[in-house]
């Protein structure tokens, strides 16, 4: 019997073969390497790190304009590119008149990244929109979070966070409200992602949660899935031919989700693997910025 990894590597390799786009799946790398990449209005630090900063995306006109917290994926590794990925996506974001607050966070191979540094910065990051908003016009109750890959496991955390038990130390007193998620080929459920495996290892591994054993309580404070309800909207988009995160990581946590009263829509594209998703000049990029201004105007 093949370990589950190879039986999911294997089916994935079978569905790109299949793919009539599997010659033109793109990788980060041909996004990295565009010549045209766009450039944010402004880099703005929120703590003292590198890694802790963030990009803002300004729409022109004079606003108030809606908002959405986007999160950069890699593994949750220092070893993978981080939110010049997402540059093409907020630009385009800021061309149909939303802001754009994409942070940067300290991730497993930073001093201080994983468990729990990786969710502390993406909290301080979230919530330095507060300060952001007395400075620029930006409207935060249309604060949409996004993210790709692993960024779409942290959107959805940032807004699992008043969720998160008071013992914990990624608890928060007043965590900015988050309206409605859109996590792209995201992860929202840690323990059975870590069962699949993920970039070649265990979940656990990846944030560096190796030592606080395998129980329930391992994801009880990152996992959205252990989080549920949310209390927002949420929608899953994932492409039909992603061998990263097949989209089958988002139905079991859509069915928990729903138990228990919460609205999650999952978005399968077709013609599109796990980097199309970030690409607004594919058709599975353009629909996936169209989903993220349809959410900021969404009551």
């Amino acid at each position: 019997m093949l370990h589950p990894f190879l039986t999911r590597l294997l089916l994935s390799i079978t569905l790109l073969a299949a793919s009539p786009a599997f010659a033109q799946l793109l990788s980060f790398q041909q996004l990295l390497d565009r010549p045209d990449r766009p450039k944010a209005d402004q880099r703005i630090a929120y703590g003292d790190d590198a890694s802790q900063f963030g990009e803002l995306w300004l729409p022109r006109g004079a606003g108030p304009h809606p908002v959405v917290l986007m999160i950069h994926g890699g593994c949750w590794q220092a070893s993978l590119p981080g939110p010049e990925l997402l540059a093409f996506q907020a630009d385009a974001l800021r061309s149909a008149g939303v802001a754009v607050w994409s942070i940067s966070y300290r991730r497993v191979g930073h001093a201080g990244g994983g468990y729990p540094g990786t969710f502390q910065d993406v909290a301080r990051g979230t919530d330095r929109l507060r300060q952001l908003a007395t400075q620029y016009p930006l409207d935060l109750t249309r604060l949409v979070a996004t993210g790709h890959s692993a960024g779409g496991h942290l959107a959805l955390w940032a807004a699992a966070r008043p969720r998160i038990a008071v013992g914990s130390p990624l608890h928060t007193a007043s965590p900015l409200p988050i309206a409605a998620v859109v996590a792209v080929a995201g992860v929202p459920d840690l323990a059975f992602a870590s069962r699949q495996g993920l970039c070649g290892k265990s979940v656990s591994q990846l944030l560096d949660l190796d030592t606080r054993g395998q129980d329930a309580a391992v994801w009880a404070d990152v996992s959205p899935a252990a989080l549920l309800p949310l209390h927002v909207r949420q929608t899953l988009v994932h492409g039909i031919y992603d061998g990263i995160v097949p989209p089958v990581q988002g139905h079991g946590y859509r069915a928990k989700a729903t138990q228990l009263g919460d609205a999650v829509e999952i978005v399968n594209l077709d013609e599109a693997g796990h980097f199309e998703l970030i690409a607004p000049w594919t058709p599975a990029g353009r629909q996936v910025v169209d989903r993220l201004v349809r959410a900021t105007r969404a009551p």
